[in-house]
């Protein structure tokens, strides 16, 4: 028997698998990059995260190229790898590609909604309630997109969905950009009234009125904010 083995044995603890320690790398670089603590467009190597985080290179190595695939992370061959940079441009392509999503994830459902969908969604609400006092940002955000990822769970488009996941780590960084814009770690305590209301509603025509004046809120601002931290005005 190995001593790893051993271990396991005495202690009655499995040794933590490989993938397993790579998705918590994942999650604090991911999580590093949301908070602004690793800039939008700053370069990033595996030996400065590597002695920043406190891990060896193979599972960062890891980590970072699952950040590649969601976005947040791009990699130029031979060159370098970067977090990912915000513009004006990139900021109005994933909001009115959000809009267009939700519109459809919306029509798709309208009609075979259920009390879990409407549990689902009243409960994501409360908890993101229940974010906001707390005055951090990344947890903020991220119990945004899990709201809005309720309609795309439930409406039984699997090619939509799909979508969606590769664009939310994105999205989730977008939101928490947005809230540093407005001055404040999360949205406002009845951002999202409306929004649940008429989700679990009779009025297709008003959900989707309200999903347009939703994702426009504020849009205008959030690219005036990232075209002043990216220093260019595109």
């Amino acid at each position: 028997m190995s001593r790893a083995a051993g271990l396991a044995t005495d202690t009655g603890v499995a040794p933590l698998r490989r993938a397993t320690f790579r998705d918590r790398v994942a999650e604090r670089l991911r999580h590093a990059i949301i908070d602004g603590r690793i800039a939008p467009g700053s370069t990033v190597t595996e030996q400065q995260l590597a002695a920043e985080f406190g891990v060896s290179r193979g599972p960062l190595r890891e980590a970072m190229g699952q950040l590649v695939e969601e976005g947040l992370l791009v990699s130029v061959p031979y060159t370098a790898t970067r977090v990912m940079s915000l513009s004006r441009h990139d900021v109005g392509e994933i909001y009115s590609l959000r809009t267009a999503m939700e519109r459809l994830a919306f029509t798709q459902i309208w009609h075979h909604r259920t009390d879990a969908f409407a549990a689902t969604l009243k409960a994501r609400h409360e908890a993101l309630l229940a974010a906001l006092p707390g005055g951090d940002g990344f947890a903020a955000s991220q119990a945004e997109v899990k709201l809005h990822a309720t309609v795309y769970e439930f409406c039984g488009h699997r090619l939509l969905l799909e979508t969606w996941n590769r664009i939310a780590p994105r999205l989730h960084l977008y939101l928490a950009v947005h809230q540093k814009a407005h001055g404040r770690s999360g949205p406002l305590d009845d951002a999202h009234r409306a929004y649940l209301d008429l989700a679990t509603g009779d009025r297709l025509d008003l959900m989707l009125a309200e999903l347009d004046h939703h994702m426009q809120r504020g849009l205008d601002r959030l690219q005036d904010y990232v075209a002043t931290i990216a220093g260019v005005a595109d």
